[in-house]
Parts: C-alpha cells; structure tokens; sequence
C-alpha cells in the first residue's frame, strides 16, 4: 500500500505502526468476573493453542489466521475470552457478567460458583500454569470501611492487603483493590476490585489489566531468582579456582601449559553459565521494570490500617531483584577477572617467548661470528696455497730460463715476484667474494 503523494513505504511501516494496536485496551461492565491464567508456552505452538481455542463454544472456526498476530478476543455465549501470546508466556482471560444484583460483597463467593464455567477447559489449557487469578471487580462506595471486612469471605484466609487506586481528586480515588496474595485450594489468587456503579467500561478494562499483569510481571520476574539461588555456590567454587590459578600465576613455579588448560577450562565453565542464565537474568530485569511501572500506574493510596500492594509485594521483590542484580554482576565480574588473569598469563608467555628468541639470536650471531672468523681463516689459507704454487711455477720457469743458458738467478727471481703474486691472488679472491655477494 502506497500513499499517493509519498515515497514508497518501508516495508515494515505498517508493520511497526499497528504494533501499538496489537493489544487493545480491555473493556469491562462493572459488575464482572475475570477469570485468568498464564502459561509457560515453551514447545506450545500456536496451532495448538488455535486448536485449543476451538474448542470454545461455537468456536469451531478459529482460524490459523486469527492467530497469527499476538491477541484475540472471542465472543461466546454468555462470557468472552481474550488470548494474548508472548513470548515466554500465553495469557488467557475469562471475563463473565454477573447478575446485576451483584453488589454485595457478601454475595460474591455464591456467584462466582454460579457463573464460573469451563473448568475441563481451563484445565486443558496447553502449557504449564504461571499464574491463576479470579479477579472479582463489583460496584461498591469504596469509602465504606466496612468492606475490608466483608471481603474477607471472598479473599480467604490470611492478611488482606489493599488500596485505593487513582486520582479523581484531591480526596477521591476512583476504585479499591483488595488481596491477600494467597493461592487458594483451587489453586486461584483471588482479587477484589471494587468501583462505584458509573465506572466506564474502559477504565475498569485498564484496572483488571494492570492489576492482572502486575500479578503476572512479578512472578516472571522472580523466575530469576532460584537461578541466581542455584549459581551461588558455582559461582563461589569458580572465584576459589580463579585465585588458586591466579597465586600459582604469582609463584612461576608451574607450567605455563598447565596454568592455561586451567584457566581456558574454567573460562569455559563461566562462559557456559553466562551462555544459559544470561537471557534469563536479561528478561527478569525486563519484567521488574514492568513490575515497576504498573505499580506506579495503579496510583495508590493507602487504607488506614492496611498494607498497599506495592509496598508489599516490594517488600519481597526488591531484595529479590537485587539478588538476581548481584549475581548476574557478580558472572561478569568474574568473566572479567578470568580475562585480565588470562592477560596476564598471555603476557608472561610472550615475555619467556621474547627472551627465547633472544638468546637463540644471540647463539645465531655467535655462530655466524664464528662462521666469518672461519671464513677468514680460510680465505688467508687459500690465498697462501695459491700463492705458493704460484710462486714454485715461477721458481720452476725461472730453472728453466736459466738452464736455457739466460742469466737468471731463479730464487731471486721467484722472490721478488712472491709480494706480487700474492697481492694478485688476494684481489682476485676479493672480486670473486663481491661477484658472489651480488649474485645473492
């Protein structure tokens, strides 16, 4: 699709552009209940997540297509159910209109028994269960402090925590949120929100989301922390090895091939620990900064007497966060510290390497100032023997011109002669030397 009056779109314009409607904003009529649970997906594909929403009733026609994207919503009889796939985790949310007379608190576990439905479809929901919130939301005056009470019956057992959410006003929240953070014997987390009766069905679809993925965030964020539990004492051992290996570095009493295949082995170990944890430690950071931001969404503020969300599931999830921070910092420091002993190791061999080099130079220079003072040796030898054959052939010649009858003295002649033969000799073996030399 191409603008009139535009250059050619990119390919991926629309793409990118519709991504901030990939997951619409949900719609909820007060009063309601959502029934909701995430799963791990891993080796779930979305063809059976799609042959699984087909089973809904008068589903039959969910298509490959409807599933492509990452959010679907569908209207059955008397309930609608929306899909949301992740990329770690599929969300499935069950939101069922209650009578009208739902009012009461009270009321609420009896309804939500009456109208809850598709347990064996629930219960075949492919993957392996995250989180599982019923999720009450009814139309109350949120200044009655009667309630907390009253919601006790809905919430179960142990202690509620809870607050007022958003701003109106100065004074005046726009809703209550009520939990205990408890999962119940069924398994469910049970929430209560509670909002007056003209609530817009936009704004009560944004608290059921927060307060949903808050919930969800904070568990995915705190996958991370058995991992960090786990490499604790790995972790530890790795630090003992690396300066074990680095005290026997320090000592030079061991081989440098032993202290390597240490050092590579252990490098190795970290490398492969950071290799498996590294995305999990990245996605729990992810999912805390979440955490973070749908906390400050819900805008809260405190009931007299009773603890808020946020400041108590951060009473647990920050130290938390920081043991996951500290020994994902702690992998790389390490990782870190094994490259600066390796360095150093690196370096020593270079130097032993160096010094090695050096001495095998100097023993090469020895040689060939050996080489050349033989070579000279030689050379003094040579040009003597030539010169003294020369010589006897010009002693001999000199016998024989006198024999011949001239008035020769031959040993005069022949030692007259033996200065310059000898020079010559020495020049000719001087210019072979340089024609050699030139040659090579």
């Amino acid at each position: 699709m191409n603008a009139r009056f535009l250059p050619t779109d990119d390919d991926l314009r629309f793409e990118l552009h519709n991504e901030v409607h990939a997951r619409p904003s949900a719609r909820v009529r007060l009063p309601a209940l959502i029934t909701y649970v995430a799963v791990l997906n891993e080796g779930i594909s979305r063809e059976i997540e799609r042959h699984h929403l087909s089973t809904l009733p008068g589903q039959d026609g969910v298509t490959a297509e409807q599933t492509k994207g990452h959010f679907l919503r569908l209207r059955c009889a008397d309930f609608t159910v929306k899909w949301e796939r992740h990329t770690e985790f599929t969300r499935y949310s069950i939101v069922q209109a209650l009578p009208a007379n739902a009012t009461s608190v009270n009321d609420l576990p009896a309804m939500a028994q009456q109208v809850a439905t598709g347990t064996t479809w629930l219960r075949e929901i492919p993957g392996r269960t995250v989180v599982a919130i019923q999720l009450a939301m009814l139309t109350e005056n949120i200044s009655n402090t009667a309630l907390i009470e009253k919601a006790q019956q809905w919430l179960g057992d142990g202690t509620i925590i809870g607050s007022r959410m958003g701003n109106l006003n100065e004074h005046q929240s726009h809703s209550m949120l009520l939990t205990n953070l408890r999962i119940g014997t069924d398994g469910f987390e049970r929430m209560l929100v509670m909002a007056p009766p003209d609530t817009p069905d936009g704004r009560a679809g944004r608290i059921s989301q927060r307060v949903l993925e808050l919930e969800t965030y904070r568990l995915m964020a705190l996958r991370g922390l058995p991992i960090a539990k786990q490499l604790s004492s790995a972790l530890a051992q790795a630090e003992n090895r690396l300066a074990e290996i680095t005290v026997r570095l320090e000592s030079k009493r061991e081989n440098d091939q032993s202290l390597l295949d240490d050092l590579v082995a252990l490098a190795a170990h970290v490398e492969r620990a950071t290799a498996e944890h590294g995305y999990r430690f990245s996605a729990t950071r992810a999912y805390n900064a979440i955490v973070q931001e749908r906390i400050a969404e819900l805008r809260e503020r405190p009931i007299a007497g009773t603890q808020t969300v946020g400041e108590f599931m951060q009473r647990r999830l920050a130290p938390a966060m920081a043991t996951v921070a500290a020994t994902s910092q702690r992998m790389a420091a390490l990782a870190e510290r094994i490259t600066r002993t390796s360095a150093l190791l690196r370096t020593r061999v270079d130097i032993a390497a160096e010094i090695h080099n050096q001495e095998l130079l100097e023993k090469l220079t020895r040689g060939q100032d050996l080489q050349l003072q033989l070579q000279s040796t030689v050379e003094g030898l040579s040009i003597a023997a030539i010169s003294y054959y020369v010589v006897s052939l010009v002693l001999y010649f000199g016998k024989a011109l006198k024999a011949a009858g001239l008035p020769i003295h031959p040993e005069i002649m022949a030692g007259l002669l033996t200065p310059v033969v000898l020079w010559l000799v020495w020049k000719t073996v001087q210019r072979i030397h340089a024609r050699l030399n030139t040659a090579h």
